[in-house]
């Protein structure tokens, strides 16, 4: 059997329709339509089932969210049959959108700003910012790829500030994906627009990772000029993104390590609490409506209260091998959603099936209970991951109804 999918969206560089093929003959057996409780599932639209789960209600099913690096990607399409342009923006922007809608997720994203810089080239290259990046090739049991690690940083002689331009975010070219987004595909899903590492993390990329750690104890003056650039850019992108109807706001900077803070949370209060306070209000203003959510890897338990104060709804991607996902929703459920909670640490690249299996029906069963989840892996789904493990989870999301 043959399945065509249509796409009417037209995003960036793409036909102004597209047809795939998906092959179901060609798919693993754990990739067919689940059969058990489908016609509960599949009783709401997708954008309503997010809808619920944020408003602390239970919908059919958890809402599903899955990222991909650009490499395994190519794996998935090859695995499921499809046919078409491989290229692949883990965070939305450009996206054909192809696989999200082939794999029945509920949530689509589009991207403005510094974080679609990565995966721009596989020779060294210097992007819109300034900033230098070097590719770096790696090998797993699945292949080849490579990602990109920065080389230089536009902002790191201090005397270079003085005449530094960013780029400018009011030109309409950075909108036309997320404008047919919205317009074509919004009825039926939530429509994300993303400006992560919008701080601390573009911020370092200017001025280098070190650096700009010592200026924020020896001169703080200085890095309060650095990281108001990124943060003006991105909040003029996500005024922009509000205004032509997104449902939320992704924001995000990793401030958390392994197993504590990467700042203090005494500097963090100090210094960021007030730049999220006024991203979050700038854009509740605008839709009141507007779901905010937030990314930082790592330890972050200490200041999830003083987000909750300034304004978060979501909380992503919570990594169970830095917190607990299920002491996270005893201590912040009522006031706070989470999205993500499968670790692409350890159980998705090195666990088995059904390894996975058991820690998506645990979030389910913890994290999910009585909505507020979208479930997904903590990061992009690495090349390393084998393609059961990816299936597995994908199956378990869809074929189990939320209790």
């Amino acid at each position: 059997m043959e399945v065509t999918l249509d796409f009417a969206i037209t995003p960036g560089h793409q036909a102004a329709a597209r047809k795939t093929r998906l092959t179901m003959e060609a798919l693993p057996k754990e990739n067919k339509k689940p059969e058990v409780g489908s016609e509960r599932m599949e009783s709401l639209k997708k954008r309503e089932r997010i809808q619920m789960a944020l408003s602390h209600e239970t919908p059919d099913r958890c809402p599903m969210q899955i990222s991909f690096t650009p490499e395994f990607a190519v794996r998935l399409r090859e695995n499921m049959g499809l046919t078409g342009a491989n290229d692949h923006n883990p965070h939305g922007g450009g996206n054909t959108y192809v696989l999200e809608r082939a794999l029945g997720q509920d949530m689509l994203i589009t991207s403005v700003g510094w974080a679609n810089g990565y995966y721009q080239s596989k020779q060294p290259y210097v992007d819109e910012w300034g900033v230098g990046w070097t590719p770096c090739e790696y090998s797993t049991p699945f292949g080849k790829g490579h990602y990109t690690e920065i080389s230089s940083h536009p902002l790191a002689d201090e005397d270079a500030i003085r005449t530094y331009r960013p780029p400018d975010p009011n030109r309409p070219e950075l909108y036309r994906d997320a404008a047919c987004l919205v317009r074509d595909l919004k009825q039926e899903y939530f429509i994300v627009g993303a400006t992560v590492t919008t701080i601390f993390e573009t911020a370092w990329a200017l001025r280098g990772l070190e650096t700009l750690l010592m200026d924020l104890v020896t001169d703080l003056d200085l890095a309060k000029a650095i990281l108001e650039i990124p943060f003006r850019y991105h909040l003029t992108a996500a005024k922009k993104l509000v205004e032509l109807g997104v449902d939320a706001i992704w924001v995000g900077d990793d401030v958390g390590a392994q197993n504590a803070m990467a700042i203090s949370p005494e500097l963090w209060r100090k210094l960021f609490k007030p730049m999220w306070a006024e991203y979050f209000s700038t854009l509740k203003r605008i839709n009141p409506n507007l779901k905010i959510i937030y990314h930082s890897d790592g330890v972050i338990d200490p200041i999830i209260p003083d987000m909750i104060e300034v304004g978060l709804d979501v909380l992503n991607p919570v990594q169970p091998a830095c917190m607990d996902p299920a002491a996270l929703k005893k201590r912040f459920g009522k006031n706070l959603c989470y999205w993500g909670s499968i670790d692409e640490q350890h159980t998705l690249p090195f666990g088995k099936p059904a390894d996975v299996r058991r820690e998506v029906l645990t979030r389910l069963d913890t994290i999910g209970k009585g909505g507020g989840l979208i479930i997904g892996p903590t990061h992009h789904v690495q090349l390393d991951t084998p393609m059961e493990n990816f299936w597995a989870m994908v199956n378990t999301i869809r074929e189990t109804a939320c209790s």
